[in-house]
């Protein structure tokens, strides 16, 4: 090892990290005369806060497929939508492993299908909307994956689910790192695929905007 280099790359990291804490002001006096040093509970949360979540968790989905032309979705001609996926209900697939959540206020999914269920769903419905991707126990700080592949049976389950489907599907990726899903879009019957990342708190709400034409993508992949 070149402990020259080592110093080199040390003083660069040391350096970006200390300018961006002087520019916040966190060397000037005080600590609690600085701004922003006020804050308490009351402000967590609040309304601006969550709006601003929701901004964010807009601007950072992709529009990577539309070839159905699936997007915006129908409200008024949509009876019945099945949302499926191991990330279809699971806050915390939303949310980096540098979030706090309280313990006391956990949500717990309720429901599990099997792949015949699942199925049967799709064959049923008049849309519907697949949320696979990853979570923190696939990626995450001082873990990396070894393979770009969706994780677990997911490519699987998005297969038998667009063949049972009577539409084309709309697929949704939650991930923080790249997913191969090639698969997927040399199929016909998916329609169309957004990347929606670890959106945070508005996420939810960012995805059926944009599904159903309140929202448009910011960012499209061409």
């Amino acid at each position: 090892m070149d402990v020259n280099s080592l110093k080199v790359d040390i003083n660069r990291a040391l350096s970006n990290l200390f300018s961006t804490r002087m520019k916040l002001g966190l060397f000037n006096g005080n600590p609690r005369q600085l701004p922003f040093s006020d804050i308490g509970s009351n402000q967590v949360c609040s309304q601006d806060h969550q709006a601003l979540a929701l901004e964010a968790a807009r601007s950072g989905i992709v529009l990577l497929q539309n070839s159905a032309n699936l997007l915006p979705s129908p409200k008024t001609q949509t009876n019945s939508l099945a949302v499926i996926g191991p990330n279809a209900d699971a806050p915390p697939a939303l949310l980096v492993n540098l979030s706090l959540l309280c313990k006391h206020c956990r949500v717990m999914a309720t429901t599990h299908i099997t792949y015949k269920e699942a199925v049967d769903l799709a064959k049923s419905v008049d849309y519907v909307v697949l949320i696979m991707g990853l979570d923190q126990t696939q990626e995450r700080e001082e873990q990396d994956r070894d393979d770009l592949g969706l994780p677990g049976m997911q490519e699987s389950l998005v297969s038998r689910v667009v063949d049972a489907a009577k539409k084309p599907v709309m697929l949704v990726i939650l991930s923080g790192g790249p997913v191969d899903v090639s698969f997927a879009k040399n199929n016909n019957k998916v329609g169309g695929i957004i990347w929606g990342g670890y959106r945070g708190e508005g996420g939810g709400v960012a995805l059926a905007e944009i599904i159903f034409g309140d929202q448009n993508p910011d960012l499209k992949l061409n």
